[in-house]
């Protein structure tokens, strides 16, 4: 066991610094939201080359967070988290300097590698702290994946509102580097390591596989979905996958342990976060769009991008107020139900959301609803996780947790983009969506929230001896609850 730094900090300044760097790390997804419309102008770029600095960022989270997972096992979580906030730091400079598109592009790559951050950091608190607070510890840090994104738009609209639009990426920096700071400073170093040597050619494989497979995904509308480019790249990205799922299947030293990622909870739990992350995003996508629809629709409601903004900040605040929630409602009847009344709540967000569009305060309580259940569930899916993996796998599995979560989100930018771009009515002389088309999107994301409660009930019950609360850090290894040898 490796020696740990001398530790002057006790567990909640140890959950503060995760949360905070899960926070800002998360922000990076939605910081040049407000500024879409305008990225062309201000990168001298047509739109379909400008929108790669937003499609540059989903694919670098999706490629990293499985590999940052697997680095932290093997090397230490802590030397990844600085790691990868010295990149988030940098590629924020360089987006703050930069006027044309490609080292934007290059910069926000760089920002979009740092969110390895959150599944390694949830890591570390399975083994720093006493078992009775990695619950609660857990779900705030699994929180903040919303809660970054949703004050990320009203900050982001205040900032280019007010100021230039490079002081976007200042902050970032700024941020970033005071996580940094923290981070080397006040987390102890891991005191468990996985043997063995990187499995070069596998992160090689799946970085490859993953962005094959993504990019038709984020593109295709742009491409069109026929076209031989999206086709081809899909096709190419499945075929990739397949032959790097054989060769982790036959290395001694896998990048992922798919025995152990084919496991019934972890399988089912993985299936359902795609779910999950689908009908999150599609929030963050429709309800903006709806806010700022002209009022001559008939249905908008003529909002600005900063009233949009403030409008959705609301529901990261209640993911952060129900994180303890979250955490006494697994402690006392498990991760598998915390899960599924997540997936339940996000269903009747949106429910309720067919019917609440004509006011302000409806789309806000409609987001306050979807928001509450996609806390709850993000709070149960790295729980339900760690408890079917062995210790020494933690943040590996919390990296593949998050690459799903990446995949639905990924996936639902394509299809919310795809149903309002097909139902579109005419006014003046632009195309707006329809009302319909936002209804749809609702729908769409309804069947995404019950999909994940089929396949949540799918995962194996587990009853935890009653003692497990009180336990110091951790240590079990959890294959028995998984049902494994």
């Amino acid at each position: 066991m490796s020696a740990r730094t001398p530790r002057a900090t006790g567990p909640g300044t140890v959950t503060a610094v995760i949360a905070l760097s899960g926070v800002v790390v998360s922000l990076m997804q939605t910081l040049v939201v407000p500024i879409v419309p305008q990225l062309p102008r201000l990168l001298h770029a047509g739109s379909s080359d400008a929108s790669w600095a937003i499609t540059a960022t989903l694919l670098a989270a999706a490629v990293v967070t499985p590999l940052s997972g697997r680095l932290g096992d093997m090397y230490g979580k802590r030397k990844v988290m600085v790691a990868s906030l010295t990149v988030l730091v940098a590629g924020s400079v360089l987006c703050a300097v930069s006027d044309s598109l490609i080292p934007v592009v290059a910069g926000r790559t760089l920002q979009g590698l740092a969110t390895g951050v959150i599944p390694v950091g949830i890591s570390i608190l399975r083994d720093e702290l006493p078992a009775a607070r990695v619950g609660g510890a857990v779900a705030l840090v699994s929180a903040t994946l919303g809660v970054g994104g949703a004050i990320g738009l009203p900050l982001s609209a205040a900032i280019v509102q007010y100021t230039h639009w490079h002081a976007l990426f200042w902050l970032a920096a700024a941020l970033g580097l005071v996580c940094l700071v923290l981070v080397a400073a006040l987390l102890p170093a891991s005191p468990r390591r996985a043997p063995g040597r990187f499995d070069i050619p596998g992160a090689l494989g799946l970085a490859a596989g993953l962005v094959c497979l993504l990019l038709p995904v984020t593109k295709g509308g742009d491409w069109g979905w026929t076209s031989a480019a999206t086709l081809g790249l899909a096709a190419g990205g499945a075929a990739v996958l397949a032959l790097w799922g054989v060769h982790e299947l036959r290395v001694a030293q896998p990048l992922v342990d798919l025995r152990v990622t084919a496991r019934r909870t972890v399988l089912f739990t993985n299936l359902a976060s795609v779910l999950v992350g689908f009908a999150m995003y599609a929030m963050s996508l429709t309800l903006p769009q709806l806010l700022q629809s002209p009022e001559a629709t008939g249905y908008g409601l003529g909002r600005s991008t900063l009233a949009a903004g403030l409008a959705l900040a609301p529901g990261g605040l209640v993911m952060m107020a129900l994180s303890p929630v979250s955490a006494r409602l697994t402690a006392r009847h498990g991760a598998r139900t915390t899960l599924l009344t997540g997936a339940a709540v996000i269903g009747l967000g949106y429910g309720a959301g067919l019917f609440l569009t004509s006011q302000v305060w409806q789309i806000v309580v409609t987001a306050m609803l979807v928001s509450a259940g996609v806390g709850i569930a993000y709070a149960a899916m790295p729980a339900l996780v760690m408890d079917a993996v062995p210790v020494t796998e933690t943040a590996s599995a919390n990296g593949v947790n998050a690459l799903m979560r990446s995949i639905g989100t990924s996936t639902s930018s394509a299809v919310m983009a795809a149903i309002l771009a097909n139902s579109t009515m005419r006014l003046g002389p632009a195309e707006v969506p329809t009302e319909h088309g936002f209804r749809l999107t609702y729908l769409v994301a309804m069947c995404a929230a019950a999909g994940a409660l089929l396949l949540t009930l799918a995962v194996p019950r587990v009853r935890r001896p009653a003692t497990a609360q009180n336990d110091g850090p951790a240590q079990a290894d959890p294959r028995a609850a998984a049902g494994q040898p």
